[in-house]
């Protein structure tokens, strides 16, 4: 999927939402642990009952892993399911890879070509070299971390750079522009930084920024929306637990599908408010 196509998306469901898939088997309601595949199970109801809402999924490796080989399974049949019934929806692989280019190569195969993504999160700290092997891919993208939502991106993030006097991640994002172009790279900028949007679009004015860290820690969506936002709005924002967590009963599909909702239409009010 291109940016053109991204954007075109976004306008038509006037929605920026990402609904991350983080299936957590403690978290899942009680009734679905009875059925033969409890995680696809779950993903497949909230899928169902938020695609109307959202522009894109995002599933986070780690709660598929934890699973062992069935939950690699759940994953894969997840992301079949969405590209046969739903085939609109840009779907981001946050696995936060980066590792020296061989090994890379394989990464980026994996969730290309293997399991079909349209997206993959990247730790850039390994440099271009670790970087190249995801950008042989027509139409897809890649998304460096570089201003995370968790309390502990002020322990390096946040560090001047002698040489330059900028922030070790204002150092990537102006780094990493000589990597890719707009067109096939992003970036994760914590909702928690409202106060650094306004400056990271001094720096990176074109690009898409996937921002994690709304609802449960906090993140203000309409700021986000204010100072985040460019001319082809640029912004996915991710809803996980406040979502698919907001319910645990029988009826839990209803509810999620309420929340999704309730979040989508105040991303209709700030695009018309705050698209450039």
């Amino acid at each position: 999927m291109n940016k053109y196509q991204l954007f075109t998306n976004i306008m038509k469901k006037q929605s920026f939402l990402c609904v991350g898939l983080d299936p957590d088997i403690k978290k899942i309601p009680h009734h679905l642990l009875k059925v033969n595949d409890p995680i696809f199970s779950f993903n497949k109801i909230i899928i169902d009952t938020t695609q109307e809402y959202c522009i894109a999924y995002k599933t986070n490796f780690a709660f598929y892993e934890a699973a062992g080989i069935s939950g690699l399974i759940s994953l894969e049949k997840t992301i079949k399911y969405i590209r046969e019934n739903y085939p609109d929806q840009f779907i981001i692989a946050d696995a936060k890879r980066g590792d020296v280019a061989n090994t890379s190569k394989m990464y980026a195969y994996a969730v290309f070509n293997h399991i079909n993504y349209d997206a993959v999160t990247i730790n850039p700290y390994m440099g271009e070299d670790s970087i190249k092997p995801f950008l042989t891919y027509a139409n897809k993208w890649i998304i460096l971390l570089v201003l995370t939502s968790n309390t502990g991106s002020y322990d390096f993030q946040f560090t001047v750079v002698k040489s330059t006097g900028k922030y070790l991640f204002e150092q990537i994002l102006n780094k990493s522009q000589n990597w890719a172009t707009d067109e096939q790279m992003m970036y994760v900028i914590g909702a928690m930084h409202t106060k650094m949007f306004s400056s990271i679009r001094q720096i990176v004015p074109n690009h898409f920024l996937l921002v994690p860290g709304i609802g449960e820690q906090g993140g203000d969506l309409e700021a986000i929306a204010k100072y985040g936002m460019n001319n082809y709005c640029g912004l996915l924002v991710n809803s996980s637990r406040q979502i698919i967590y907001t319910d645990s009963s029988k009826k839990f599909a209803g509810i999620v599908s309420k929340e999704a909702k309730k979040l989508q239409l105040k991303m209709s009010e700030y695009l018309v408010k705050y698209l450039k």
